[in-house]
């Protein structure tokens, strides 16, 4: 008797796993379909974290961090997958799930198409490593050193010490300079204009001198000064030059102009503002 009704609770404790719990129609699950849901989700985790140590093996320390964000979006696209998988093979009708929420997974769809956007595009600048960290960069008119690569978004540092976020979609979608993808050593120029009749040979030999003079600015290659254009009210010339941090490009560029100025004053060498010369016809001004 006491064998009998041992047997019979298991068998209650083993019909209870096939209890049945219905949510609307069409949708339904059992405790055993949960567990069994639970074990893929443990055995899919144990599986993915196997991979990832095999494969990060052979990754050097830098390569590893530039990769993190691509495993983290390849292990919630596997998670996903099979939980989806799962569901159908328990028995768990997706169709009528996904028709129950089809309005909602359009919005979401659209609210998200940015989102996906960035994540892809993180991808293309991980994996072509067309962008590094330390890399100076200018995305719509905005200069940064970029600091993190993200798989949504790039952190930048501006000149002014201000944190510029940059979703990874603009690298897509505008125009990006990079100002260090050949080396850190850029040219950089000044643009001055004198007056006419000035004698333009003297003002390239100072500025040349001037940008001897500046301890950020490369002897090798030499600053140059050319002769640029003839201005409407001033002869144009430019100073070119070279620096290995184009970061501060600004602030030298800042100093070279400043010192432009007083060398100038001191050489009575004048930078004249915009004129214009009126004719009066028969020589009679206007009345006013």
């Amino acid at each position: 008797m006491y064998i009998y009704e041992q047997n019979k609770t298991v068998k209650r404790f083993f019909e209870w796993f096939d209890y049945q719990f219905k949510i609307g129609e069409s949708i339904v699950f059992t405790p055993k379909s949960i567990l069994i849901l639970i074990l893929v989700f443990i055995v899919t985790s144990l599986l993915l974290r196997l991979i990832k140590k095999i494969i990060f093996r052979a990754l050097s320390s830098d390569a590893k961090l530039k990769f993190k964000s691509v495993f983290t979006f390849f292990n919630y696209f596997i998670y996903i997958t099979v939980i989806l998988i799962t569901f159908g093979t328990i028995g768990i009708d997706l169709t009528a799930i996904f028709a129950a929420s089809a309005a909602l997974l359009v919005g979401v769809g659209l609210a998200l198409q940015t989102f996906i956007q960035d994540i892809i595009s993180g991808i293309f600048i991980l994996v072509d490593q067309s962008l590094r960290v330390g890399d100076i960069i200018e995305v719509e008119g905005q200069v940064g050193r970029v600091e993190n690569i993200k798989l949504r978004t790039t952190r930048a540092v501006t000149r002014n010490n201000k944190v510029f976020i940059i979703p990874n979609h603009k690298f897509l979608t505008s125009i990006l300079y990079n100002w260090t993808e050949n080396g850190l050593l850029t040219r950089e120029f000044v643009t001055v204009g004198v007056a006419y009749g000035t004698d333009v040979k003297k003002v390239k030999s100072l500025l040349i001198a001037i940008a001897n003079e500046h301890k950020a600015i490369l002897k090798n290659p030499p600053p140059d000064a050319i002769f640029d254009d003839f201005g409407d009210s001033a002869l144009i010339l430019k100073l070119f030059f070279s620096i290995d941090n184009s970061f501060r490009a600004f602030f030298v560029k800042s100093d070279i102009r400043y010192r432009i100025f007083e060398t100038f004053k001191e050489n009575n060498i004048e930078i004249p503002f915009p004129q214009r010369t009126i004719s009066y016809l028969n020589n009679t001004p206007p009345k006013v």
